[in-house]
C-alpha cells in the first residue's frame, strides 16, 4: 500500500483510508473489517464521535489493542449530542472540543490522536476560537495534527489562512469535480485533500443502472440528470476493457498529488478487497484525460471568499 504525507507533517497515510462510519452497529463483523483493513496495509481509519454515537469510536478502540503504533488514527468533533437522545447541535467552541477529546480519547482507548478534524463550520463560527482550542490540544500531546473537513471554499480559506491544519477533507469524485479549483491554493499552503464520497453513492461502481438507489434514478446525482447517469455508465463501461469502473473512480482521485488518502466505506469484506486491488492500479496519462472529458468541471456557486 503506497503511503504518501499529510500536508507538512510526518503523518504517513496509506493511499487507501477506511471510512469507518459504515462499519455500522454488529461489534464483531465492524472488528473483522477493521483487522482485515490493517492487516492488508491501510494504516488512516477515519471516524467522528458523532458516528453511531460513539460507538463507532469504541470499536476502533478495541480494533486497535497493540497496534496502536501503526494506524493514522483520525476523528472528528463539532457536533454536541446526548447519548440516546436524537439529533445533534453544531458546537465549535473551544469549551466544547476541549471536553469532546477527552470523551473520544476514552472510547478510542488511546491516549492520543493522530488527527483531529472540525466536522464542519461556518464562516460565522468564532474560528480563532477554535483554532485556539485545537493549537491547545496540539502543544499539549494529545494531538499530533488538525484538520478540517469541510467542502465551503471561504471556510477552507479562512482556515489555510489562519490556522495550521495539515489537511482538509471534502467530498471529491469523478461526478463531483469541484475540488480541483481549490488544489493549487491548497498545494500553495502545504495542505493535504483527505478525498470522501469517490464512488459517489456507487455510481462509480461495477453495479449495473438499473440497481443503483431509486433517487439516483429519479433525481440524479448533484448536477447529473438520472439520465446523464445513464449515458455515462455507458461510457465508462467503454473503458472496462482497460479497468473496472471503481478502479477508474479511486484512482482518478489518486491522480492528484494533492490528495493523500481516499477514504471508502465497507459494509463487507468484499467491498473492502475490491477497494484495496482497485487501488494498487495505474491510470494512463490518456484514461486520466478522458475521464475529464466526460465528466463535468464545476466550481461550488456558494460560500465562496
Amino acid at each position: 500500500m503506497e503511503l504518501r504525507r499529510l500536508g507538512k507533517s510526518d503523518l504517513k497515510v496509506s493511499s487507501i483510508g477506511l471510512g469507518c462510519m459504515s462499519l455500522g452497529s454488529n461489534e464483531q463483523e465492524a472488528l473483522t473489517i477493521l483487522d482485515a483493513a490493517i492487516s492488508r496495509g491501510i494504516n488512516y481509519l477515519d471516524t467522528a464521535d458523532l458516528y453511531d454515537q460513539g460507538l463507532n469510536e469504541q470499536f476502533i478502540g478495541k480494533a486497535l489493542k497493540g497496534k496502536r503504533e501503526q494506524i493514522v488514527l483520525a476523528t472528528k468533533v463539532g457536533n454536541r449530542f446526548a447519548p440516546g437522545e436524537k439529533g445533534w447541535t453544531w458546537d465549535p467552541s473551544k469549551e466544547h472540543i476541549m471536553s469532546a477529546v477527552k470523551e473520544s480519547l476514552r472510547r478510542l482507548q488511546t491516549d492520543y490522536i493522530d488527527l483531529y478534524q472540525l466536522h464542519g463550520g461556518t464562516i460565522d463560527d468564532p474560528i480563532d476560537e477554535t483554532i485556539e482550542a485545537f493549537e491547545r490540544l496540539k502543544e499539549e500531546g494529545i494531538i499530533r495534527e488538525y484538520g478540517i473537513s469541510s467542502i465551503r471554499p471561504n471556510v477552507i480559506h479562512e482556515y489555510a489562512k489562519r490556522s495550521s491544519i495539515v489537511s482538509v477533507m471534502m467530498q471529491f469524485s469523478l461526478l463531483d469535480r469541484r475540488p480541483e479549483e481549490i488544489f493549487p491554493f491548497l498545494d500553495e499552503h502545504h495542505i493535504s485533500v483527505v478525498a470522501r464520497g469517490p464512488v459517489g453513492k456507487g455510481i462509480l461502481t461495477e453495479k449495473e443502472y438499473e440497481l443503483l438507489a431509486e433517487k439516483i434514478k429519479t433525481d440524479g446525482y448533484l448536477n447529473y440528470s438520472s439520465e446523464d447517469i445513464r449515458e455515462l455508465k455507458v461510457t465508462l463501461n467503454e473503458l472496462k476493457q482497460h479497468h473496472k469502473t471503481n478502479e477508474l473512480a479511486l484512482n482518478y482521485c489518486l491522480s492528484y498529488p494533492t490528495v493523500a488518502s481516499v477514504v471508502t466505506g465497507a459494509s463487507s469484506m468484499n467491498q473492502l478487497i475490491e477497494n484495496i486491488e482497485a487501488s494498487q492500479v495505474m491510470l494512463s496519462p490518456t484514461i486520466t484525460e478522458k475521464l475529464k472529458d466526460i465528466t463535468k468541471q464545476e466550481r461550488y456557486e456558494s460560500h465562496r471568499y
